[in-house]
């Protein structure tokens, strides 16, 4: 009978080379993320109140989609890091 040894796994990103750059390359792109749901917030409102005040059901309802949407958005980027290393370290104790 064949048996495989254990393997281990512990990832230490201070062993890859130009790390430190892409760390700031995500945090960038990160913020730029955030800037972009900012906006989105913005132009959708606007459009959800110049469509409620114009009696525009579309446009109001395309402005709370956008409004939805970005909230969204900036939820899932801000939760981001918390999510990885959740699943990351209960993926740990698996067994």
């Amino acid at each position: 009978m064949w048996v495989l040894g254990d393997v281990s796994w512990a990832p230490n990103p201070s062993a890859l080379p130009g790390f430190g750059t892409l760390q700031g390359i995500t945090d960038a792109v990160g913020a730029y993320a955030l800037l972009g749901c900012l906006v989105a917030i913005i132009g959708g409102g606007v459009a959800w109140a110049a469509g409620s005040s114009s009696a525009n059901a579309q446009v109001a309802a395309m402005g709370k989609k956008t409004v939805a949407g970005a909230i969204v958005g900036a939820l899932i980027i801000g939760a981001s890091s918390i999510l990885i290393n959740f699943f990351y370290h209960t993926g740990q104790t698996l067994h």
